[in-house]
């Protein structure tokens, strides 16, 4: 069985890569940041993944996740979200709240409790943050929806996702009236003021661009 280490290893390469280019490899001070340890740790964890055969490694150049490996960063993101979701649903905790009880609990349970938890929450396709939980056999649907700091003035939206997942930034989401699943409508969008004002519950709600590019959303019409 599989590290806690290595766990987190490979979901994290998963996670980065699909941040951005999915066939690009992650480099290793990506992989240090993310981790909050140093380089030279990375490099000699990341010579440990290639012999295990789950991921690839050349030096200067990064990491890419194996068939294996990207098999069992799956599996690990599907234990942390149907775990955070099972938190929001069935102990009210807030979406704030559930990500840190998640890491720790995703590399005790085991499958079988992950399968039972799934079915009992009826198989849902999304965590509270509106990532998409991966299915049992592997597969999963990647992520869509646009950054909120993209729409014009006028545009009516759902929000579908939040990259950020912050505790300080999910509250401050909350106060907003931003929270997964919120309907709402661009105000006001300026490049040049750095800030957009949206409309939602029927107040509106000023917020800078940056915040905004790290809330995902469907159009509505």
């Amino acid at each position: 069985m599989p590290s806690l280490t290595v766990e987190n290893y490979v979901k994290t390469i998963f996670q980065i890569a699909c941040s951005a280019d999915r066939d690009r490899a992650v480099a290793t001070g990506e992989l240090a940041q993310a981790l909050g340890v140093s380089p030279g740790t990375v490099t000699g964890m990341l010579k440990t993944l290639s012999e295990a055969g789950l991921a690839s490694y050349t030096p200067y150049e990064g990491v890419r996740l194996s068939v294996p490996g990207e098999r069992l960063a799956l599996a690990v993101l599907r234990r942390h979200r149907l775990l955070e979701l099972f938190l929001a649903e069935t102990l009210r905790m807030s979406w704030d709240e559930v990500h840190e009880e998640a890491e720790h609990m995703e590399h005790a349970v085991s499958e079988h409790l992950i399968d039972r938890i799934d079915a009992f929450l009826g198989h849902p396709s999304v965590d509270p943050h509106g990532d998409p939980i991966p299915r049992a056999d592997g597969s999963w649907e990647p992520p869509s929806g646009r950054p909120l700091a993209e729409l014009a003035a006028t545009a009516r939206f759902r929000v579908a996702r939040v990259v950020d997942q912050d505790p300080s930034f999910l509250r401050y989401l909350s106060e907003c009236g931003l929270d997964l699943g919120a309907e709402g409508l661009v105000v006001e969008n300026r490049s040049e003021s750095g800030a957009l004002v949206v409309r939602v519950g029927g107040r509106p709600v000023a917020m800078g661009r940056e915040a905004a590019g790290k809330v995902l959303v469907s159009a509505e019409d």
